[in-house]
């Protein structure tokens, strides 16, 4: 019934129609940092990225290890319903991708350092899938909340994307985008810090190897 390998991305007129109001409870505190996991106030100065780059479990695990990184969620971006459940998110119906959104102090880890770790723990070269995982939603995406965060986006997409071409390793496939044309719903409580709470369940770390390049 739940496909999970549709690789053509969903129209507005075709999607699921999906929910006026969120329906799904959550813990209030990340199981491992103890932050609030719904975390629309922030801390002041502290920022927000969000990113697709495949299976969201294992996604938010590398992330809620940075120093700097206050908050990790796992939620849906990029897509048209509103309030999907996992389930109709791997119809691909919905139109998103599996995302993580992260609440970070710029003065500790920069932008640019969570983007630098965000092309070299996924291949940004696969469309839609990541290694075995095939769909729409496991699409590789940046969702931007400044014109600062979409300049450092596009200035290191292309640093990174020349080095693998370089090596001929593939074109960069990553969808850039405002996030807010794409609201971010959060995922059921079941996903938010999963592999914390199932430390043998499963990741998909499809890369290529590639460190990103020394910059000045």
């Amino acid at each position: 019934m739940f496909s999970r390998h549709k690789t053509s991305l969903v129209d507005a007129e075709h999607a699921l129609p999906g929910r006026e109001a969120d329906p799904f409870q959550r813990a209030e505190k990340h199981v491992v940092l103890g932050t609030p996991v719904v975390s629309e106030e922030i801390p002041d100065g502290y920022e927000v990225a969000i990113f697709g780059l495949g299976c969201f479990w294992g996604a938010e695990e590398i992330y809620w290890q940075k120093p700097g990184v206050w908050s990790t969620s796992v939620g849906y971006a990029g897509g048209h319903t509103a309030h999907p459940s996992y389930e109709e998110v791997c119809t691909g119906r919905t139109g998103h991708t599996e995302a993580i959104r992260i609440v970070y102090d710029p003065a500790v880890i920069s932008y640019a350092d969570l983007v630098k770790t965000f092309f070299e723990v996924h291949d940004p070269t696969q469309g839609m899938r990541q290694g075995n995982d095939v769909g729409t939603q496991y699409r590789s995406a940046i969702y931007y909340m400044t014109p600062e965060q979409e300049q450092v986006a596009r200035d290191l997409t292309k640093i990174y994307g020349d080095e693998l071409a370089r090596r001929r390793l593939g074109d960069i496939t990553t969808e850039i985008r405002p996030a807010s044309e794409t609201p971010y719903f959060y995922a059921e409580d079941v996903h938010q810090q999963y592999l914390a709470k199932n430390p043998f369940g499963y990741r998909c770390h499809a890369n290529t190897g590639v460190r990103f390049p020394e910059t000045s």
